[in-house]
This record gives structure tokens, C-alpha cells and sequence, in this order.
């Protein structure tokens, strides 16, 4: 595989609440912990533990807005609500899989906004400023790489010809939102992603660090929160890892420089390494 002017960002989203809608984005800025705006608060169980659409597939149904103070949810049914981001004091712990950390309470309008989306108590969290979690260093080697409130890396990018051959082996395709990527890349050949190790993105340096093995959410209507067509039985076909004991689609990646970069759809995708 070698290097293909013709590749392209075709597809920028954020999820500014982990677990709910995408945002489509133009452009956007590319920090250490990933895109601007991306997952920087998600739903928690009244103990702080995080929720998915793993077990509360609603969360599908609450789209998100990024406001200049803070957020506006809104959801089938309800009316919307504006949140303001909390400001410290009032730090509570909560839990991202194993990661323990302080995080801000967004409060009780919110908390009983989402009670109804979900029909049971949940908190609306946003991200301390300092707040310290880093990626498995086991993928991303001897350095300290920040994430926000996303599962484990900073970037989930997919490319539309690996769905393009996934939608051939299935009954129904499935659109790339079931997916949740950030970048989408356009113009590579069925899961080149596989081999490639560095790719500058307009001008940012992103460095693919591991296969993203896949749950059960691809199998959720992304717009109604409904069970659908679910493509594990076909990835487990031809994309089971063995040794992270998953079927994969896709790729975590982390951002190499520059800080602060601007990225947007149509940049050209090349292959450093």
C-alpha cells in the first residue's frame, strides 16, 4: 500500500456527551486528548459510575448542542434543556471503567432531565480541568497520553471502504454512525488501516496505536436507540483478533503534533509510516 493523494477526511464528529448523539463538524481544532469538544462529559449513575449505550441504549435519543456556557440537550418528547458548565468547588468521583477521578456535578435540572430520557436516577458530568487520565501505555508506549471521558484513546477513525466491504457480508448495511468514529478517511482500500502507523491529516500528525474491538452498540439504531442490524456475526467471519480477544473495525489513534491544529473535512490524508 503506498501513500494516495486522493484520500481525504470525509467526515468530522464529536460526541460532546460520551454515549449520546454526534455532532457533525466543518472543522475543528486537535488537542493531546483529541477533538475539541469531544466527550468532554458524559451520563453517570448516581455512585458516579459511567453510563453506555451498552446498557441504556436511550442514550442514542440525547442530542447534544455545544453552547458558549456550556450545553443544550434535547430528546424525543422533552423539552430541551440548557446546562451550564459547573465550575469547581463541588468535584465528585466517578468512574470510567477502571480510571477513578474528580469531575464536576452539571445538577439537579439535569439529573432529573435525564431521569426522564432513561426512567431511572442519572447524573450529567462534566470533565474537571484538571482532571489526569492517560491511555493504556501498553498501545501507546512510555508516555503519559491524556483522554477525556472517551473509552481508552484520544481518536476512533474508520474509513468508508472497510464499511463498504463490512455492508457487503451483511443482510442490511449499517451506516458509519453506528461505528461513533471521529475522522472518517475516504480513499484508501478496504482496512488499509490495518497497516499504516502514521498518517498526517491536514496538519496533524495522528498515530494509529490499536485495533478498536467492537461491543454491542454497531448493533443500535444510532438516531432511535432501537436494536437493528447488528455486523458482529459477519466481523467475527474475517476481523476476530485473537489477542484482544475481539472483532475489531477501525482504529484508536493518538494525536502527535501540532497542538492546537485545525482539522476539516476535505483535508488530504497521507501516509507517513
Amino acid at each position: 500500500m503506498s501513500s494516495r493523494p486522493s484520500a481525504r477526511l470525509s467526515a468530522i464528529r464529536i460526541y460532546p456527551v460520551k454515549a449520546c448523539r454526534r455532532v457533525e463538524l466543518g472543522e475543528t481544532r486537535v488537542g493531546a486528548t483529541g477533538l475539541a469538544g469531544d466527550r468532554e462529559w458524559m451520563v453517570a449513575r448516581p455512585d458516579g459510575r459511567f453510563l453506555s449505550q451498552r446498557t441504556h441504549p436511550a442514550l442514542a435519543r440525547i442530542v447534544p448542542r455545544l453552547t458558549a456556557s456550556g450545553l443544550e440537550l434535547s430528546a424525543p418528547g422533552l423539552p430541551a434543556l440548557g446546562v451550564a458548565r459547573p465550575e469547581a468547588p463541588g468535584s465528585v468521583e466517578v468512574a470510567v471503567w477502571d480510571d477513578r477521578m474528580l469531575a464536576l456535578d452539571a445538577g439537579e435540572a439535569a439529573a432529573a432531565w435525564l431521569a426522564r430520557v432513561l426512567g431511572e436516577p442519572a447524573r450529567l458530568i462534566a470533565r474537571a480541568p484538571d482532571t489526569r487520565r492517560f491511555a493504556n501505555r501498553a498501545f501507546v508506549g512510555e508516555r503519559d497520553v491524556p483522554v477525556s471521558f472517551a473509552d481508552a484513546y484520544p481518536i476512533l477513525v474508520c474509513t468508508t471502504a472497510s464499511l463498504a466491504d463490512l455492508n457487503a457480508r451483511l443482510p442490511a448495511p449499517v451506516p458509519m454512525e453506528r461505528f461513533r468514529p471521529n475522522l472518517v478517511i475516504d480513499g484508501w482500500g478496504a482496512f488499509d488501516e490495518d497497516r499504516v502507523r502514521v498518517v498526517r491529516a491536514g496538519p496533524a500528525v495522528l498515530r494509529f496505536v490499536k485495533p478498536c474491538t467492537r461491543c454491542t452498540v454497531p448493533a443500535i439504531d444510532q438516531e432511535s436507540g432501537e436494536p437493528s442490524t447488528d455486523p458482529a456475526p459477519a466481523l467475527k467471519t474475517f476481523r476476530f483478533d485473537r489477542v484482544l480477544r475481539g472483532v475489531t473495525f477501525g482504529v484508536n489513534a493518538t494525536v502527535e503534533a501540532p497542538p492546537g491544529a485545525t482539522l476539516a473535512v476535505g483535508d488530504a490524508v497521507e501516509i507517513v509510516a
